[in-house]
């Protein structure tokens, strides 16, 4: 089974002499990573496998010789929720409890209002057992053998990030080998092809699968489907979701044949014989359908068997059997290319053919840096939210890879910094990613979040979301216990209507924002509406929240910054979207603009300078913990870079740049994100963001290279701590490209679209990269954005008009000064510089 057979191919690993420089078929423009070595055994899966993926499908190769391994992903599979217990509620109160916890609330806003220093030690009777919750899940493993034996030579993997495929060659014998495998998002399956490149023909082949080694996952049923096509069915858990894989296989070659053998109840190979060439391609499915997961479905999430859509994606007649390989292959890189290429950065790197990608990683320093290493990382993350944001379901906290019955976190969707990081860079770098991510919100959290709101809140209009959720609608507060700290935040969902807005800021897609993005927005927008109260600890005629704590923190208490920056901005985005909504209910407008006024705006100074993470000045300065919820008005929101005292009033009378001052202070508090509490990429990313908002150049390139040096491994995986064998997070892969280019543009929101809109170039240009370009980025009000720099020194700047909808005032900065004002309008081509 799989872990007799890796270990063989483990022990050939021994006997493989590698290249010495990328190989010819390496990109010429550098923009991939290699390696000289096979990637190692299972324990080393987020060190060393490389990741392709369509976003349905996703998939790690470890890049061998005689057994390739091919460790499988399908985006729905997952234990837990109604698949594996049918009285699976989303973590929800009951309906006959609504009035105690109604009672119960009003108990807890009191006894924090009335508390000596506001806060309270546990809000337990709000949270519910996590129940079946569940994780995704993987899928198996496909193995390829070659009957081939004797020492390897000339080994070289690689990934290609201009094509989206990863490819592996070695001489063996008498005969060289060159494998490829990617994930095709036109046919929606992935595809690995194998041939030799000296007209030998290929030794004989097997193809079986296994998942011996992915731990917890109830033996499937393997069998032949037909000659030439494995059929694998099971369950995610016992009981549980039910799957299902069709590999079929084709060879090339005048002697070629293909035969599937069936060798019992649970296994079956596939043996290729004679051939020039031979390719497998696998589709899979489950019978999860996010469209069955409301009430009028029972929020069962049960859709149909998936072999009939996978026959109709692999089967006769379809792309997979009546295209040659070459045609499957271009098919996919033409897409793929499609929606990469037209962004472009070059931060003056010069691309390294002599040094392996892993050596590179291993030679970086914090400061001293690598342009080049800094450049695939950020292409990197676009590879990866490519290849895990467009299937179904958005990019998880794995994107779409995971190994095991139970990964971290459940490789779910943790909604108080991680999926909104996984996000940050997409429309910016005109990236056409984000609707599986509101078709979530709408079909999975919004049906069981207005249960929420209706349960826990005694809120009957709009719909609630807490820190964690599943592909089943979980949108309580996870507890079973004292587990406030990371549960208690119905937040959330206001924070990720930021990406709703930007989506029409950005694209000026007003058909979309009608039917989609402003239904969502309204609907979070009432919940808390009625959510906040009153303050009557300070009474100052503010209304706030409370119960709240600020993400991950320990007090509840009211008034947390985190909440009400938040939920300010997202009643300026009901303001400005409004208009264009289609939407004549002036009374839900009026109430918003009328309770905008009123809350507390989450603005406050503290004690030691500080800008107050709560109401409550109870902040320490020796905290470093690993969130920075109170700085979210830096980045990514506006609330505290665009402060405006006409706008945010506040008591104090505080000027912009005393609230800049106090953000420093508490940035610089909160320490290079290895404290105790944590050693995340994550963190440390965010950090070089805020850094870059701030416009320290330095401090902003130290917490960059500081978090690739020590949160990357060797395949540029994000890891949550240091060190191999460490846990894979994929959110610092996508922060880290939202970061670096956070130094080089910002373009943050502002409250009314009859404010000017600032954009900021270069604003925080590190010193390693004297010259350099972006071409095509997109800006707020559907503008393009073109600009060059050498010297240190803006040397060109375009802005082109082609989405622009409504007429918008726009300044433009460098180093400090307005290099331009204007006003956009259709079709405009500006050269500023």
């Amino acid at each position: 089974m799989v872990s007799r057979l890796v270990g063989a191919a483990i022990g050939l690993g021994s006997a493989i002499s590698a290249t010495v420089a990328a190989p010819s078929a390496f990109p010429s423009s550098g923009n991939g990573i290699w390696y000289t070595d096979p990637g190692r055994g299972f324990e080393y899966w987020a060190d060393d496998w490389l990741p392709v993926g369509n976003g349905y499908l996703a998939a790690m190769v470890n890049g061998r010789t005689t057994q390739e391994v091919t460790q499988l992903n399908i985006e729905s599979l997952w234990s837990g929720g109604p698949f594996q217990d049918p009285t699976y509620n989303g973590g929800n109160k009951v309906a006959s409890d609504q009035a105690t916890i109604a009672q119960e609330m009003q108990v807890i806003r009191q006894a924090i209002f009335q508390s000596p220093n506001g806060t309270i030690d546990n809000v337990e009777q709000l949270t519910t057992d996590a129940g079946a919750y569940g994780s995704y899940v993987g899928a198996g493993f496909l193995l390829a053998t070659l009957n081939v034996t004797g020492d390897s030579s000339d080994f070289v993997r690689w990934l290609d990030m201009d094509a989206a495929v990863q490819r592996t060659s070695w001489t063996q014998g008498n005969t060289s080998f060159f494998r490829e495998t990617f994930c095709s998002h036109p046919t929606q399956a992935c595809v690995q092809h194998i041939n030799t490149t000296n007209s030998s023909p290929l030794p004989g082949l097997t193809y079986a699968y296994s998942v011996d080694a992915e731990s917890g996952i109830p033996t499937p049923t393997v069998s032949c489907f037909d000659n030439s096509t494995l059929q694998i069915t099971g369950t995610a858990s016992s009981p549980g979701m039910a799957f299902e894989i069709l590999a079929r296989v084709s060879a090339s070659g005048t002697n070629a044949s293909v035969t599937c053998t069936p060798a019992g109840k649970n296994n079956a190979t596939i043996n290729v014989n004679g051939a020039s060439a031979s390719w497998i391609a696998w589709v899979g499915g489950t019978d999860y359908d996010a469209d069955a997961g409301n009430a009028a479905s029972g929020f069962s999430f049960k859709g149909a068997d998936p072999h009939e859509s996978l026959i109709a994606l692999l089967g006769p007649g379809t792309a997979m059997t009546s295209s040659a390989y070459h045609d499957l292959l271009a098919s996919h890189i033409a897409d793929y290319s499609a929606l990469i290429s037209r962004f472009h950065l070059d931060i003056g790197q010069k691309p390294d053919f002599s040094t392996p990608t892993d050596q590179l990683r291993n030679a970086y320093q914090t400061d001293v840096g690598d342009p080049y290493l800094e450049w695939l990382l950020f292409n990197f993350g676009r590879y990866l939210l490519t290849g895990s944001a467009r299937g179904a379901l958005p990019a998880n906290l794995q994107g779409k890879w995971a190994i095991d019955s139970s990964n971290p976190w459940g490789a779910d969707y943790h909604s108080n910094i991680n999926i909104q990081m996984n996000y940050w860079f997409a429309e910016l770098t005109d990236m056409d990613v984000v609707t599986p991510l509101f078709d979530y919100f709408e079909k999975t959290w919004a049906p069981r979040g207005a249960e929420t709101a209706q349960y826990l809140y005694n809120i009957s209009e709009g719909w609630v979301t807490h820190n964690e959720m599943n592909i089943f609608g979980h949108t309580g507060m996870k507890g079973g216990g004292n587990t406030a700290s990371w549960a208690d935040y119905p937040e959330s969902n206001a924070w990720m209507m930021f990406h709703v807005w930007d989506h029409l800021d950005f694209t000026q897609d007003v058909a979309w924002f009608k039917s989609q993005g402003w239904p969502l927005l309204k609907s979070v927008a009432q919940f808390h509406l009625q959510k906040l109260v009153p303050d009557d600890r300070f009474n100052d005629s503010t209304l706030v929240v409370v119960p709240c704590n600020s993400p991950e923190q320990v007090p509840i208490t009211l008034g947390c910054a985190h909440s009400q920056q938040v939920i300010w901005q997202l009643f300026n985005a009901i303001e400005k979207g409004f208009p264009i909504s289609g939407d004549t209910d002036t009374a839900f407008l009026n109430e918003v603009r009328t309770k905008r006024i009123q809350m507390d705006k989450g603005i406050r100074i503290g004690s030691w300078g500080q800008l107050q993470e709560w109401k409550v000045d109870l902040d320490l300065p020796w905290d470093t913990h690993r969130h920075l919820s109170h700085l979210i008005g830096l980045y990514p929101g506006y609330a505290v870079t665009g402060y405006n005292p006409a706008v945010q009033q506040t008591a104090q009378n505080y000027t912009h740049d005393e609230v800049i001052a106090a953000a420093t202070i508490s940035l610089i508090h909160r320490g290079n994100g290895t404290g105790p509490d944590a050693d995340s990429g994550w963190e440390k990313v965010w950090r070089a963001a805020c850094w870059a908002q701030l416009g320290n150049a330095s401090e902003f390139y130290h917490e960059l290279s500081y978090s690739l040096e020590r949160n990357f491994a060797p395949n540029l995986f994000s890891l949550y701590s240091q060190g191999e064998g460490a846990i894979f997070q994929i959110d610092a892969n996508f922060g880290f490209p939202a970061a670096l280019l956070n130094g080089l543009i910002q373009v943050p929101d502002v409250p009314s679209t009859s404010d000017v809109y600032d954009v900021f170039i270069l604003p925080a240009l590190p010193t390693n990269w004297p010259s350099g370009s972006i071409k095509n980025a997109r800006l707020r009000g559907g503008l393009g954005i073109s600009f060059s720099w050498g010297n240190s020194a803006l040397t060109s700047l375009q802005v082109t008009g082609e989405s622009v909808t409504a007429r918008r005032q726009i300044r433009f900065w460098h180093q400090g000064e307005v290099i331009r004002q204007l006003t956009s309008s259709p079709g405009m081509n500006v050269q500023l510089v």
